[in-house]
């Protein structure tokens, strides 16, 4: 898809960035990108794309906002509770750049109800706090081979974890924490987290979204990546495919 002139102008500084260009803007605009969860993650994730040029998001979220969603959320404001969080979203996000396109899923999805929204998907965020719903995206990320990039976070802490499987042997989630679907007794609504550290964490999907799709990736497998709030460290640790995986093994 070529750029026209208003888009030049607005993605200009992004395309001035080494290993971008205009190829590589044309490869966002053509791209779809599913966004499964529009909470503390899903909020700055879909921001990023949406400013990025993104062709066009797909919002999938079933919950309505909460006034204890606001001290994290960014795209929601205290008129807003109540109201559908992928609706809003999706005209918060058509705001900050009209060019997006923007799909509204208003469900809480399993594998089935996603699959068959996979077919012209670039790539998956996984945007959730519910483990079991983490499972089945990455059980349909693996039976379409799409790229997964799914991130968490509780308290100071973050989790960053890109699942290649559009790549041939790389591992899965499933590799990576088993198929443990019992939600844990610590998570955000018994021990609480802070908003910029979901912030980072769902800038970071965004960022590696748009080197994946702009071919500008220099990972070939699977990555986990976590992050300390309280000092501002990573630590990275590349995770390797299970040969007896339940989801991914051939």
């Amino acid at each position: 898809m070529s750029l026209n002139h208003q888009e030049f102008l607005r993605y200009s500084r992004q395309m001035m960035v080494a290993g971008m260009g205009e190829e590589s803007q044309e490869k966002l605009k053509a791209a779809t990108v599913v966004i499964v969860g529009l909470g503390g993650l899903g909020c700055p994730a879909s921001l990023y794309l949406a400013a990025a040029g993104i062709g066009k998001l797909m919002l999938i979220d079933g919950d309505e906002i909460e006034l204890s969603n606001l001290q994290r959320q960014i795209l929601f404001r205290d008129s807003d509770v109540g109201k559908y969080k992928a609706k809003v979203a999706a005209k918060r996000l058509l705001k900050l750049n009209p060019n997006v396109q923007t799909e509204v899923v208003l469900e809480n999805i399993d594998r089935q109800g996603l699959a068959g929204l996979l077919d012209d998907a670039a790539l998956i965020l996984d945007c959730t706090d519910n483990i079991a719903t983490r499972q089945e995206i990455n059980r349909a990320a693996v039976a379409y081979s799409k790229p997964l990039i799914s991130a968490a976070a509780l308290g100071w802490e973050g989790q960053l974890l890109e699942v290649r499987t559009d790549i041939e042997s790389a591992a899965c989630l499933a590799c990576a924490y088993g198929l443990e679907e019992d939600e844990p007794m610590m998570n955000c609504s018994t021990a609480g987290v802070m908003g910029p550290v979901l912030g980072v964490m769902g800038s970071m999907q965004a960022l590696r979204a748009i080197q994946i799709i702009a071919g500008n990736s220099t990972s070939d497998n699977s990555q986990l990546g976590r992050f300390d709030g309280k000092s501002g460290e990573w630590k990275h640790f590349g995770i390797p495919a299970k040969t007896d995986c339940a989801v991914c093994s051939k």
